[in-house]
């Protein structure tokens, strides 16, 4: 289940990146595909909980795979460049933090994968930087977003399982 919500993450990315215009709020520039791109991240880190090093490498490329089918050739060129590069720092974190506590491996993890998705996803994408930014804060809303319902989801769990 994980590597599959971690799939259909890089491809919605990939598709709101093509088919949707960005958002503009306050001034920040947030591409279609960022709170997509932001998930992948922390669902990166479940496949790595649930299979492991080699899930993550088949992950990894799966996903750049599938940004190659789904995108246009310029933003599956960005997105295979940025996710490889980003996911690797991503898992490297994780794995280095993950003993200590999983909710901050995860949270440093992403803060640390979505920078460098950001900063190399948007100049390639899209030939400028005007949009690294509102990709940033877009990512760690996601990111956020994601491991509250992460945290209510294991709450939630070891609840029912003490009933």
């Amino acid at each position: 289940m994980a590597m599959v919500l971690y799939l259909l993450s890089v491809v919605a990315a990939n598709m709101a990146s093509v088919h949707w215009q960005p958002l503009v709020i306050g001034g920040l520039v947030i591409p279609a595909g960022t709170v997509f791109a932001g998930a992948s991240l922390t669902a990166r880190d479940l496949v790595h909980d649930t299979l492991g090093t080699r899930g993550v490498v088949a992950g990894i490329a799966a996903g750049a795979g599938l940004s190659l089918v789904f995108a246009s050739p310029q933003i599956a060129v960005a997105s295979v460049v940025a996710f490889t590069a980003s996911e690797i720092v991503d898992a490297l974190i994780y794995t280095r933090v993950r003993h200590r506590s999983w909710l901050r491996a995860v949270a440093v993890s992403n803060a640390g994968g979505l920078v460098i998705d950001s900063v190399l996803f948007v100049p390639l994408a899209f030939g400028s930087v005007t949009a690294v930014p509102g990709q940033i804060v877009g990512k760690t809303v996601a990111t956020l977003l994601t491991l509250a319902a992460l945290q209510i989801t294991r709450v939630t769990a070891r609840t029912v399982t003490r009933r």
